[in-house]
């Protein structure tokens, strides 16, 4: 199985960098991993409602251009589905016993995603009603990733 994760914006700080590094080391032995990270766009302060959209809309255009025909497209969106960890790895296993070879994690930039990319998505999966910082985020989205392939293998993980 290869597991995109497609992500706005850098990381900047060194410990978010140092988390994705491990869990992406950690990862390898489950699937094979890309992060791919799109340019995001500077937001004026009191940015208009119409301003905002133009950034979602450039910033989507750039997350779309990377996903490729076929994958199945996961978006994080706080309107989504929240599963349990159990129940994302058994979304997870079922797409690969169904044939599907990519799935492609899609986590926005500060505005969220642009509605092109939420029309992409073939499911739509929420962490919190709550607002998470987005290099936490990719941080958060592969610790489970990673915890789904411990389930799905029936090895041990922390509860």
């Amino acid at each position: 199985m290869k597991i995109t994760l497609v992500t706005v914006g850098k990381i900047k700080e060194k410990f978010y960098a140092d988390a994705i590094g491990e869990y992406s080391k950690r990862l390898s032995r489950y699937c094979k991993l890309d992060i791919v990270q799109v340019a995001d766009e500077k937001t004026p302060d009191s940015a208009s409602e119409a301003v905002e959209r133009q950034i979602k809309d450039k910033e989507g255009d750039r997350i779309l251009s990377s996903i490729k025909d076929g994958a199945y497209v996961i978006a994080l969106a706080i309107d989504g589905e929240m599963l349990n960890s159990v129940q994302l790895s058994e979304k997870i296993n079922d797409l690969g016993v169904r044939g599907i070879s990519q799935i492609v994690f899609v986590i926005g930039g500060s505005l969220g995603l642009s509605d092109a990319v939420y029309k992409r998505a073939d499911y739509r999966l929420s962490f919190s009603p709550m607002t998470f910082p987005h290099q936490l985020m990719r941080v958060i989205m592969l610790e489970q990733i990673y915890r789904s392939y411990r389930i799905v293998n029936g090895e041990p993980y922390h509860k």
